[in-house]
Parts: structure tokens; C-alpha cells; sequence
């Protein structure tokens, strides 16, 4: 497995995973129009995201099978906010060949070091739906601790859900 951030040709990966994907994601994510994950609107997303920039507010990080060079699992550090907060939040996602066989672990891992190590956060917070089984127990093993709980917290496949509000703190701080 190879990990690395995104870059702008990586549209045409981004929207097969999410198409191959579809089903499997549907429980866990907003409700997107029918074109959010064409070709076409990845290379729009990409351009803007992997734009250079000193105040970037975003990294996006993929995993990618070697033989069949596929994107097998995504993860995201994103609302950025610097200065006395240093911060962010993480979402990932897997393809669903690919769930319980440690990928997702193994990507997490890096994005962590990385925004601990690189760009120097002092917190990284992800959040759960209470009902996800997988990712509790994913968050747990990454050492993140449960902060909270937050009623309807966001409008996921068209209903608003609560969530498990959950952080990790950089052990150099």
C-alpha cells in the first residue's frame, strides 16, 4: 500500500472510488448532488486543494493499491485553524474490499504523524455517529478519547445525527 497526498491528476481515482463506493459510504456522509463525485468536479476540488499556499486549511491523503494503482481508502485533515488553537478535524473513508483489513488503521496513523509531526497541531478531533460500530472501536485504537456527545450534529444522508465527539493530542505539546 502506498500513501501520499492527493494531486490534481488523481480525479479520475477519486471518482471511481466514490462510485464503486457508493452504497458502502451512504450511511456515513451528507447527501450530494448526483455530479459532486464525477471526474469533472474532482478536478475542480483538486485544483483548489492542491494549490500551494502557506495558509492552506486542508490535507488530503489517499491510499493506493500498487498492482491495481486504486485508491482503497481516503483521509482528511480539514478546518485548519491555527494560532492559539492549533487544530483540526480528520474523516476518512474505505473502500469496502478493503474494511477490517487494517488499511484505514495504517492511513490514519500517517495523517496523524503528519499533522502532528509537519504541521505541528496540537489537536486533531474526529467525530462519530454513535451507531458506527467500526469507527469507535478505529478512534479508540488510534488513541483518540471520547470529549462528548453532540445532538443532531450533522445532517448526514438527509437526517440530522448525533454524534461522538472524539480527540487526539500531540504528545510533543
Amino acid at each position: 500500500m502506498k500513501i501520499r497526498l492527493i494531486a490534481v491528476d488523481d480525479a479520475f481515482r477519486l471518482s471511481k472510488f466514490y462510485e464503486v463506493n457508493q452504497i458502502h459510504l451512504q450511511p456515513w456522509e451528507p447527501c450530494k448532488s448526483e455530479e459532486y463525485h464525477s471526474e469533472a468536479a474532482w478536478e475542480a476540488r483538486l485544483l483548489e486543494w492542491c494549490s500551494p499556499t502557506e495558509s492552506a486549511d486542508s490535507f488530503h491523503f489517499i491510499s493506493i493499491e500498487p498492482s491495481s494503482d486504486e485508491i482503497i481508502a481516503t483521509c482528511s485533515l480539514t478546518n485548519i485553524v491555527r494560532g492559539p488553537f492549533e487544530a483540526c478535524y480528520m474523516g476518512y473513508a474505505v473502500d469496502h474490499r478493503y474494511e477490517g483489513k487494517g488499511v484505514m488503521k495504517t492511513l490514519c496513523r500517517y495523517v496523524i504523524e503528519y499533522a502532528f509531526k509537519e504541521l505541528s497541531l496540537n489537536r486533531v478531533m474526529a467525530n462519530y455517529m454513535p451507531r458506527n460500530g467500526r469507527s469507535a472501536i478505529l478512534l479508540k485504537s488510534l488513541g483518540f478519547v471520547k470529549e462528548g456527545e453532540a445532538k443532531r450534529y450533522l445532517k448526514i444522508n438527509g437526517i440530522w445525527e448525533d454524534h461522538i465527539l472524539t480527540s487526539l493530542l500531540n504528545p510533543a505539546n
